[in-house]
């Protein structure tokens, strides 16, 4: 649930902290690897391909 979500204060406090942690272990990885990490699709197809080897189309299985 993001910040405008949360139905309380309660919860937009626990939602500012959660992103805040996420980017800081982010930055925390990125300085620990040497480069950013890959956002968005890239990173999607990134955590698919790791898996297996295989990208994430590749997965699908074809309509009929």
């Amino acid at each position: 649930m993001g910040v405008r979500n949360a139905p309380t204060e309660k919860g937009k406090q626990a939602a500012r902290g959660l992103r805040d942690s996420a980017a800081q272990e982010e930055k925390e990885t990125e300085a620990r690897k040497g480069s950013d990490l890959a956002k968005g699709a890239d990173r999607f197809d990134e955590r698919s391909r790791s898996s297996d080897g295989r990208s994430a189309a590749a997965k699908q299985k074809p309509k009929k």
